[in-house]
């Protein structure tokens, strides 16, 4: 068969996923072909051939090197360096010899797919730094492989069906800051994880058991890296281990059995010895008795005390601390005079609950909990946490709640003047949808309750605080703008977050600031409060930062937001990070006279002014006045990482180094 029947029979191949010829015949061309191509573009057809039965990698080769320009696929100097098929609806299995012989690989994400079966081996990839398998049905047990891989800096294997223990060797990944394994079925127990960078660590949802190592580096992570593992103990956890039973122990079973009397073993040995007198017993426990009733005397006056100082602590006013019990409660006797009962306020509340929503929808004490999540807590349980305000929002005031488990909560209050226009059928099936978005980049809803007066929205708490703090400082620092890597590395964040919803489903954020980026444990940028607004009336809102993040198309209609408005705010967003200066202090210029405006916000020097000046003509664009010009998340995040790329390799061109450190 000659070379050009061969092209001309793989191209219909990787169009329609079939040949018209036998299988004897395609099995037989294959071969040769694949010769006619450079390594890289055949691991990855490799790989599509079985992981996408589907045939969602529309993957068409005109030239040798399209590869480079097909779908997820990032190269540097012909070389695959990056693959990211997030997403993508894969289904099949993960080959061996496929994406494992790309051996200058360092970004791997085939997350959120439904890829099945084992994990091959990934000794081949000596260069991966970032390895993504997460949110797929891979079984087996944990890849050994992954063992070699010491430039390994994220490794998330987590929501797969992986079983048996975690190798002890998981400590020679000593580059790691990020490892999550949360939700497989793994058993045994935890290594001694000492990796000093290691920032983000989960394990829960296994059947791990044993005493948690009490190292320096797994003492950091509080006790939600470690739930729903029944078995686990130790201090890192708060939880008693039981003892090994006393007689178990040969030492113990010998301390634990009374010594022969010197008396008895020296008559054994032939020497006279007179027997203890028993009045020393009686001195013995008239001495004991005397300090039991000492103690007794001590403890009933310490539960005296402790008793009158409940009693005080119940009558006294409480002047700095209250529950969301005590907020919700006062909300809903807002017509009440004099302190509110709230032993009887939650039991008002619901009551209310069943009247507005019916017995069908009572879970877990009435809090709803998102489709998937695991109920850690009733509604009693988290309106008797205790709560410190966060701050007030457009649409609501938000606090962080501490329950009596030390598991730590945020509860965004909807304002209820704003969000009666949503009735409670409407809030329900939009919180289903909202509750089912789940991305790196955007904090997690959990739950939500509502009552007749009262709305609820409950997330994960991030403990860094929003992005408008890390920015603009507190009022005793003076506000400096960000290294633009810095920047380079949140817009990233904060468009991976926008594109997901975008494309996930048919909602948008629609009130993107600065201040609904948090910042995760490891300063990563997460979305928050995302597509709140579309259940709120907020034409009264006067706020100038939020009035100049508001696309033209929207802020003067009715019109809901729309993923050219989010990118409308996208825009903002980023030159409020390269500026240092909220939205409402931007002038108003022409976008030829932006990139001056910010490298005199900025005094930086012109070491980096070229990628400086390709974000700010990113911000631009986005920023255009028609809806139609703007470019979509997608477009944005892959202009983004062709910045951060690009400026990779100068970078390392410059240290005198080929390729990635």
């Amino acid at each position: 068969m000659s070379p050009l029947l061969l092209l001309l029979c793989f191209l219909l191949l990787s169009n329609t996923s079939h040949c018209s010829s036998s299988s004897a015949t395609t099995t037989s061309s294959s071969a040769p072909f694949n010769s006619l191509l450079p390594s890289d573009a055949v691991s990855l057809l490799s790989f599509k051939s079985k992981a996408d039965l589907d045939n969602k990698l529309l993957y068409t080769l005109n030239e040798r090197f399209d590869y480079c320009q097909w779908q997820g696929v990032k190269c540097v100097q012909g070389r695959v360096v990056r693959f990211v098929v997030q997403g993508f609806g894969l289904r099949g299995t993960f080959p061996a010899n496929s994406l494992t012989n790309l051996d200058q690989l360092r970004i791997l994400n085939l997350r959120n797919n439904s890829l099945y079966g084992p994990i091959p081996d990934l000794s081949g990839l000596p260069n991966l730094k970032t390895l993504f398998l997460d949110h797929n049905f891979f079984s087996g047990t944990f890849p050994l492989s992954v063992l070699s891989l010491h430039r390994l800096i994220i490794l998330d294997t987590s929501r797969n069906n992986l079983t048996g223990s975690l190798p002890v060797q998981l400590t020679v990944l000593d580059r790691l800051n990020y490892l999550r394994l949360d939700s497989n079925r793994f058993n045994g127990s935890i290594p001694p994880l000492n990796q000093t960078q290691l920032r983000i660590f989960n394990v829960s949802n296994n059947n791990l058991t044993g005493a948690v190592p009490v190292t320096p580096t797994l003492k950091k992570f509080d006790i939600r890296s470690f739930l729903f593992n029944p078995s686990l103990c130790g201090e890192v956890v708060n939880k008693p281990c039981r003892s090994t039973p006393f007689f178990d122990s040969p030492s113990a079973a010998a301390a634990a059995s009374p010594p022969t009397p010197l008396y008895q073993d020296a008559q054994s040995q032939g020497i006279l010895l007179a027997p203890p007198t028993q009045h020393k017993h009686k001195k013995v426990g008239v001495i004991l008795g005397v300090l039991v009733g000492i103690l007794i005397v001590i403890a009933a006056i310490l539960c005296i005390f402790a008793f009158v100082k409940k009693r005080r602590e119940e009558t006294e006013p409480k002047a700095t601390k209250c529950t969301i019990e005590t907020i919700t409660s006062s909300a809903v006797n807002t017509n009440a005079s004099g302190p509110v009962d709230n032993s009887q306020e939650i039991i008002k509340l619901e009551k209310e609950v069943k009247l507005t929503q019916g017995p069908q929808q009572l879970k877990s004490g009435n809090l709803i909990f998102c489709s998937g999540e695991t109920e850690l807590y009733s509604l009693e349980q988290l309106m008797r946490a205790s709560a410190e305000l966060l701050g007030r929002g457009t649409i609501g005031t938000t606090y962080k709640a501490l329950m009596a488990s030390q598991l730590v909560v945020t509860v965004k209050r909807l304002d209820a003047c704003k969000t009666s226009i949503t009735s409670s059928e409407a809030f329900e099936q939009h919180m289903e949808a909202v509750g089912m978005l789940r991305h790196p980049n955007l904090v997690a809803v959990r739950a939500y309750f509502q009552a007749k007066q009262e709305r609820l929205v409950i997330y994960d708490y991030q403990p860094n605080g929003s992005l408008f703090n890390l920015i603009h400082g507190s009022r005793s620092t003076r506000a400096r703008p960000l290294h633009w890597t810095s920047c380079l590395k949140i817009a990233e964040d904060v468009a991976q977050g926008l594109a997901y919803i975008h494309h996930a489903s048919k909602l948008t954020h629609g009130n993107l600031k600065s201040s609904n980026v948090l910042l995760g444990s490891d300063f990563e940028a997460c979305l928050t409060d995302y597509s709140l607004i579309a259940l709120a009336d907020i034409s009264s809102d006067d706020d100038p930062d939020s009035a100049r993040y508001k696309a033209p198309e929207v802020r003067k209609s009715a019109r809901r937001a729309t993923p050219g408005s989010d990118v409308y705010a996208y825009g903002f967003l980023l030159l409020e990070l390269l500026t240092g200066k909220p939205p409402s202090q931007h002038p108003h210029l022409s976008p030829l006279d932006v990139p001056d405006w910010v490298r005199a916000m900025r005094e930086d020097d012109n070491e980096e002014d070229r990628w400086l000046a390709m974000l700010v003509d990113l911000a631009s664009i986005c920023s255009l006045t028609s809806p139609e010009q703007r470019p979509t998340m997608r477009q944005i995040l892959k202009m983004i990482q062709d910045i951060k790329d690009n400026a990779m390799v100068e970078n390392n061109k410059r240290d005198a180094h080929t390729g990635y450190s």
